[in-house]
C-alpha cells in the first residue's frame, strides 16, 4: 500500500528517478513533472516518482538544483530527525579520533552532503560550534539544530554561533539573509588546539566559519618536510601553515595573502605560538603581484592555498587561467630539489582537470616536476560515495628539480 506523503509533493518525470534511487541527494529543475502550487525556496517537500511512488524527503531550492534531499523515506524533519544525523556525524569523527582529543580539539561536525545535510556546515572549536545554513531549507530550520546540538552531552557546548548571512549574500539570496549572532550562549575566549598549536579563530569576521579546518592533515605534511626550510606560504590566511611549518623546524616562514585582517590574524597565531613575526615576516600584497616579482631560489617550500578562483562553472574558463599562472610562476622560482604544495578548492575544478593544469603550468616553467603524493580534505569532511561532487579539496604535493 502506498503511503501518504507528509509534505506537499513534487513529482517528477518519466525515467528521471534514476538518480534518487541511486542516492544522489540533489532533483535538478528539469527532472520535475508537476509540484504542489505555491511552493517555495526553503518549503520541505515530499519527492515521488511519476507514478506517486514517495522517493524520499527535503528543501526545495530556488536555483537549477530544485531539492536538496534530506532523507530517501517519508519522514519528518525535526529536531529529532537533526539529532540523529547529528549523532551519526558524531560517531564518525569518535572513530577518526577526533573527539576528546588532548592534542587537537577543532573538527568539523557536520560537512553538509558529506553527513546527509545537504546545505548544512557545523564546526567545533573548543566549546562553541559555529553553524553555517548555505540553503533556505537549513536557514529556516536553525532552532530546530540548535535544540538538537544542545541534546549532545559529548559536546559540552557553551556557545553557537550562526554564521550564515555571508553564505546566503554569495549565494545571490538577498530575500533569504538572516543575521549572524549567537543563539545559544555567548563570546568564549577561545584558544582552540590543532596537533598543539594554538590558534585564535575569527567566526565572527573571518572567512567561512573562521579557520580552513580541512587542511589540518595538509597542515601536519608541510611540517613532516619542513625542516630547515625556507617557506612561503601564499595565500596565507591565517598563518596555519606558517605556524605548523615552524613547528616543524622550518629555518623561517613568509606569509602572504591580499587581506589586511587575514594578516593581523596570522601575526597574532604566530606570536600565540611563540615564533617572531620579525623574523617570520607577514605581508599584504595581491599575490600574482608577489609571485612574479619573487627572487627565484629565495624559497625551498612554497604552500599555495589560493580561494576558489572557480566558485561556479561558468567562471571555471577563468579560474583554471588563475591556477596555471600562479603554479607556473612558483615552479620558475621555487630552489633546486623544491617542493611546493599547490591546492584548489574550487568544486567547479575536478582532480583531473586541476593535474592538467599544474602540468601545462610545469611544461611553462620548463622544470622537471614529479608528483610526489596526492592530497584531499580529511575525514571529517567526508564524501558521500554517492555525491562525488562533495570532493571538493585536492591538491598535489611536488618535487621540483
Amino acid at each position: 500500500m502506498q503511503q501518504t506523503p507528509i509534505y506537499p509533493v513534487i513529482r517528477l518525470n518519466p525515467g528521471k528517478d534514476d538518480a534518487l534511487r541511486r542516492f544522489h541527494p540533489w532533483v535538478f529543475s528539469g527532472a520535475i513533472h508537476d509540484a504542489a502550487k505555491g511552493l517555495q525556496a526553503g518549503d520541505t517537500v515530499t519527492v515521488t516518482d511519476y507514478n506517486g511512488e514517495i522517493l524520499g524527503t527535503g528543501f526545495c531550492e530556488s536555483e537549477s538544483i530544485a531539492v536538496k534531499m534530506l532523507s530517501f523515506e517519508n519522514c519528518r524533519i525535526d529536531e529529532w530527525f537533526f539529532l540523529d544525523k547529528l549523532n551519526h556525524a558524531y560517531e564518525v569523527r569518535k572513530i577518526m579520533g577526533l573527539t576528546n582529543n588532548p592534542h587537537t580539539n577543532c573538527f568539523r561536525l557536520v560537512h553538509s552532503e558529506g553527513d546527509g545535510l545537504a546545505g548544512l556546515i557545523v564546526d567545533i572549536y573548543g566549546r562553541t560550534a559555529v553553524v553555517q545554513a548555505q540553503t533556505e531549507g537549513m536557514a529556516l530550520h536553525l532552532k530546530e539544530i540548535v535544540r538538537a546540538l544542545k541534546l549532545m552531552p559529548d559536546l559540552g557546548l557553551q556557545a553557537i554561533y550562526n554564521k550564515s548571512a555571508e553564505a546566503m549574500q554569495r549565494m545571490g539570496k538577498e530575500d533569504a539573509i538572516i543575521e549572524d549572532g549567537y543563539l545559544f550562549g555567548s563570546q568564549l575566549d577561545e584558544v582552540i588546539l590543532e596537533n598543539d598549536n594554538r590558534f585564535l579563530p575569527n567566526w565572527e569576521e573571518g572567512q567561512k566559519t573562521g579557520f580552513f579546518l580541512d587542511q589540518r592533515e595538509n597542515r601536519e605534511l608541510v611540517r613532516h618536510f619542513a625542516k630547515g626550510k625556507t617557506v612561503l606560504n601564499a595565500f596565507g590566511y591565517t598563518g596555519g601553515f606558517s605556524v605548523t611549518a615552524l613547528q616543524g623546524g622550518a629555518r623561517r616562514a613568509i606569509t602572504v595573502d591580499s587581506s589586511k585582517k587575514a594578516i593581523a590574524a596570522a601575526e597574532a597565531n604566530l606570536k600565540l605560538n611563540d615564533y617572531s613575526i620579525e623574523e617570520n615576516p607577514c605581508y599584504v600584497a595581491d599575490m600574482k603581484d608577489y609571485v612574479t616579482d619573487m627572487r627565484e631560489g629565495a624559497f625551498d617550500l612554497i604552500i599555495l592555498d589560493p580561494p576558489a578562483f572557480a566558485k561556479r562553472h561558468q567562471d571555471r574558463h577563468r579560474g583554471l587561467g588563475g591556477y596555471k599562472f600562479i603554479n607556473a610562476e612558483a615552479i620558475k622560482r621555487i630552489a633546486k630539489s623544491g617542493l611546493l604544495f599547490t591546492f584548489s578548492c574550487s568544486q567547479a575544478v575536478d582532480k583531473a582537470t586541476f593535474q592538467g593544469i599544474v602540468t601545462a603550468a610545469a611544461i611553462e616553467a620548463k622544470r622537471n616536476v614529479r608528483i610526489i603524493d596526492q592530497l584531499s580534505q580529511p575525514a571529517d569532511h567526508p564524501i558521500n560515495i554517492f555525491h562525488p561532487e562533495g570532493a571538493y579539496l585536492k591538491g598535489l604535493l611536488l618535487y621540483v628539480e
